[in-house]
């Protein structure tokens, strides 16, 4: 399997000039960990993410370095510091770093760079276009395929009955959860996600099931608890 093959394609982003209120609220409202921060122009510029919330002076996360660190320290390094934790815009609290990978890289290399860089999810690119997002769930959902021997490279019928299927449920004005993600291997769909009923649970099932190619329709949906 490969990026363009567990990746969630449906890209929630944000700007540089949307405040800290509007990221955090999108946050809550996809049930999502993290977005990418986009120009005016698409390109992606950076990401904002639940860590870079928490730390957050109002919420008592304002980092606070023994004094020995503090010493060693440079003025514009905790100048860099206030502003993560005082600013009011994405452009202040965003990691600007990015770790990003190529559609084609292997989910072998997909998890070994979240592992090594510490990051629940990344960019995935295809030259200068960002066309996907592929998070640690991911990689899980790939990991619990209903394959016994692992996760199996999908055919080129795979990959168009899962970007049929994407397109179905995309297009659905009923779908509460912009995080939905759906694998294909020898015409076998599992849906991952959110639903907020049981109704919207059945929608999504019988409108993978129309797709032309589908084997079978794998329920891996989780209800949302109230209140959430």
């Amino acid at each position: 399997m490969r990026a363009k093959d567990i990746m969630t394609t449906e890209v929630v982003t944000v700007t540089p000039g949307s405040s800290v209120e509007n990221v955090a609220q999108v946050l809550l409202d996809k049930n999502i960990s993290g977005v990418p921060v986009t120009d005016d122009g698409g390109n992606i510029v950076g990401m904002v993410s639940e860590g870079d919330l928490l730390r957050r002076v109002e919420l008592g996360g304002e980092q606070r370095r023994s004094w020995w660190l503090s010493i060693l320290s440079s003025p514009e390094e905790d100048a860099q510091a206030f502003v993560k934790s005082h600013g009011r815009i994405v452009a202040d609290i965003m990691t600007k770093q990015l770790v990003s990978v190529d559609e084609d890289t292997s989910v072998a290399e997909v998890a070994r760079l979240l592992e090594k860089n510490h990051i629940k999810r990344m960019p995935v690119m295809r030259g200068d276009s960002m066309v996907g997002i592929v998070s640690r769930a991911n990689v899980l959902q790939a990991l619990a395929s209903h394959r016994d021997d692992g996760p199996a490279a999908p055919t080129a019928g795979d990959r168009g009955i899962r970007s049929a299927v994407l397109a179905a449920l995309q297009s659905q004005q009923w779908v509460s959860h912009g995080a939905i993600n759906v694998l294909v291997t020898d015409g076998v769909v599992e849906i991952w996600g959110w639903v907020e009923t049981e109704a919207e649970r059945r929608a999504m099932l019988v409108a993978a099931e129309e797709i032309a190619g589908v084997q079978k329709v794998i329920d891996h949906l989780a209800e949302m608890p109230p209140g959430t």
